[in-house]
């Protein structure tokens, strides 16, 4: 970290002036040497308010910082590529950061790492849980380096992944729209944007390989959205002020979840991948402490099989699901993970969970299933609320002069686009206030009226139509000519399954991908980069590192299915299904999925406080006793059973809440979405302590009997400087 000395030396300044039609923001940097000066000059096209350009004054100061650090605190910084073993007393957690420079991290280490050469992978066999995207590009990917895949998925096809609900875009360092993107800058909006409660090499990687994301999808023929001249189109989302999302009208997450289906399809089709479609992973086998094949049941035959490899690696989503109404897939769950912590995996931040804010507001006591209303809407739609409290007019009703657009007024640099837990924050403030819209006061407006007065209704149409068209048919309003009406609700899980940078968890030769895992987004993911991770790992990153453990199996014999580990644990997993059918309950998995839903959004939702916190742990212990005595599973286990399905993943839902609740009221801070109500700004911001929760949180399993372990990971910052986030 830099000095304090050093920092009252640097002088920086930030201006614009008029050339020609054009405005220029000139940004200076006085280093605390002599003679290290500099200047950046970038063409804004028209002026700036001082909010913006004091975001991009912080945003400089960061990146001029850490070059003069150079100058100050050594001449040179040692490339040694061991890691740091984190904090965390008898576990010894190793994050496995190689040295050096930030930038030259990944190139370095991937030039170094320890290869298997392609008659070797030849013999390697890896099982893959999950087809989304980050499993398909896996799969595909490493089976045309030579592994042979079992790749499993629980749908009728890995078409059906919940990746292919995903709408606004993927972001990508690409710069095309010559506005001052970079690696960069990605690097530190998404660290930002996460309320730096992420591990900095890990984040700098996801920018540096960002760009081969859109190179390789555009060689697949995934149907970006084009300029008039052929050229990439790009969009804004949440967080940032460049335009750096690809996107294919609203539509994006299908188009590229075709594309790795079609590179899955290949490798399906030359026999290096096998594909266990209508397969759920039911536990994980260990053999001397190593993941060495699954248990999975065969939901058409209702089977227990054993499958053996030499590493298994999960690529399963989120756990949105334990809130019951979300926008996730209604087959979302946390089973393979949470199996994999029960097995030794520790899982990290479970309580950083995020509530998106544009989605379709809950519209009755029955609903299973909540809507999303993708992030690109805020590109040129405009949120507001009436002035007045409990206005029961019509949209159309209401004058301009009595509409609040709440997030221009407290957030000017950002606008509408201010990061998700903010602008879900917002809404629910309004709401609770009295100003929410509609005859429940649960929602705000998203209008696109001056949009359509400004580029024709052809145009919003061209780029949002698909989005019109759903909103339509679900509410029977149409937003060409209302506003419509959005409410935040629980989108994605930054938690998940903690993983070094080589993306193994803390159980040798299992590794986690995708969403599955926590390693990139910190307490706040910034819209449009779920699809970027999820690639990213699969097509660019794992392929490589899972080498480094791979190259270790070589001379070891594959394990058979006949060994004993394999036999232990698919009895436990049978133990558990005839608990389940065998339980003559009086309850539906439905209803206590409900229960579970409401202690989780009640109290460990969009904001948490102490109180509430130590009731829902209470609540939960209760639950779970009332789950394993009160459930009523009909049907057999030898044919399609749904209930019994959805049985196995409520039950581990509950115990996920139960973590959940632990974490959020052991980290007594907010920072991102985990909102305290005992921590906030007099502004009712999130309010970070870094002296004592810098750090990932990392649960250890120890037994249905005992509490859980907390193993801390220390965030240590080289490259940026925490600071309170402002989009003001």
């Amino acid at each position: 970290m830099m000095p304090n000395a050093n920092k009252d030396k640097r002088k920086s300044s930030i201006y614009t002036d008029k050339k020609g039609f054009n405005y220029y923001q000139t940004y200076s940097f006085f280093g605390s040497k002599d003679g290290l000066k500099k200047k950046v000059q970038k063409n804004l096209g028209k002026d700036k308010t001082s909010s913006q350009l004091k975001h991009e004054k912080e945003y400089w100061d960061n990146y001029y910082n850490k070059i003069d650090d150079a100058f100050v605190t050594s001449e040179v910084k040692p490339n040694t590529s061991s890691s740091k073993t984190s904090d965390t007393g008898s576990s010894g957690l190793k994050d496995g950061v190689p040295g050096g420079e930030l930038s030259q991290k990944w190139t370095d280490y991937r030039s170094s790492l320890p290869l298997v050469s392609p008659a070797n992978k030849q013999k390697q066999n890896i099982i893959i849980i999950g087809t989304g995207l980050a499993g398909a590009s896996a799969a595909a990917s490493m089976a045309e380096m030579g592994y042979n895949v079992k790749a499993f998925c629980f749908q009728d096809s890995p078409r059906r992944a919940h990746s292919i609900a995903a709408q606004g875009g993927i972001n990508a360092a690409k710069n095309y729209q010559n506005d001052g993107d970079s690696v960069y800058r990605l690097f530190y909006d998404t660290i930002k944007g996460g309320d730096y409660r992420s591990r900095e090499a890990n984040v700098y990687r996801l920018a540096e390989v960002s760009g081969n994301i859109i190179d390789q999808c555009v060689a697949q023929g995934v149907p970006f959205a084009r300029e008039y001249g052929g050229t990439l189109d790009n969009r804004s989302f949440g967080g940032v002020q460049v335009s750096r999302t690809f996107y294919a009208r609203g539509q994006t997450g299908q188009q590229l979840l075709l594309g790795a289906y079609s590179a899955l399809s290949r490798q399906i089709n030359l026999g290096k991948i096998k594909m266990y479609t209508k397969h759920e992973m039911v536990d994980i086998v260990l053999v001397d402490g190593h993941a060495k094949g699954i248990i999975a049941r065969n939901l058409i035959t209702g089977e227990l099989e054993k499958h053996s490899s030499n590493a298994v690696v999960l690529a399963t989503g989120g756990y949105g699901n334990v809130y019951y109404l979300s926008t996730n897939a209604m087959g979302s769950n946390v089973t393979a993970a949470w199996k994999a912590y029960k097995k030794g995996a520790m899982f990290s931040n479970p309580c950083f969970t995020q509530i998106h804010p544009t989605c379709i507001p809950v519209s009755g006591e029955y609903q299973s299933k909540l809507t999303l209303m993708s992030e690109s809407l805020r590109n040129d739609g405009r949120i507001w609320v009436s002035k007045t409290k409990n206005d029961k007019r019509a949209p159309d009703q209401i004058p301009e002069s009595e509409r609040d657009y709440y997030l221009e007024r407290r957030y000017p640099a950002f606008g509408n686009l201010v990061p998700r837990d903010i602008a879900s924050r917002a809404a629910k403030e309004r709401c609770d206030a009295g100003y929410g819209a509609g005859e429940t006061g649960q929602s705000v407006y998203l209008d696109f009226a001056d949009a359509i007065n400004e580029m024709g209704q052809n145009t919003v149409s061209a780029r949002y139509g698909n989005l019109f068209d759903m909103y339509s048919k679900i509410t029977g309003e149409n937003p060409y000519k209302t506003p419509m009406r959005i409410y935040p609700a629980v989108h994605y899980t930054m938690g998940g399954l903690w993983v070094d940078y080589n993306l193994m968890t803390s159980v040798p030769g299992l590794f986690a991908i995708g969403e599955c895992n926590f390693s990139d987004h910190g307490a706040n993911r910034l819209g449009a980069s779920a699809l970027m991770q999820g690639l990213a790992d699969g097509y660019f990153i794992l392929p490589y590192t899972i080498g480094t453990y791979l190259s270790k199996e070589i001379n070891s014999e594959q394990i058979s299915t006949n060994d004993s580990a394999f036999d232990e644990t698919l009895q436990s997993s049978k133990d558990i299904i005839d608990k389940l059918l065998s339980n003559n309950g009086n309850k539906t998995v439905e209803s206590l999925h409900k229960e579970l839903g409401l202690i989780m959004w009640n109290n460990c939702g969009m904001s948490r406080n102490q109180k509430d916190l130590d009731q829902a742990l209470k609540d939960i212990k209760a639950l779970k006793t009332s789950f394993w005595s009160d459930v009523k599973v009909p049907g057999n286990d030898n044919s399609i059973n749904l209930e019994l399905e959805k049985a196995g993943r409520v039950a581990d839902l509950i115990e996920l809440g139960d973590l959940m609740i632990r974490d959020a009221a052991d980290r007594k801070e907010s920072c991102g979405a985990h909102f305290r109500e005992e921590y906030q700004t007099d502004e009712g911001e999130a309010l970070r302590n870094d002296d004592k929760y810098s750090y990932v949180s990392a649960w250890e399993y120890k037994g249905d009997k005992s509490s859980p372990k907390l193993n801390k990971e220390n965030l240590d910052f080289e490259n940026v400087t925490p600071t309170q986030r402002s989009y003001k």
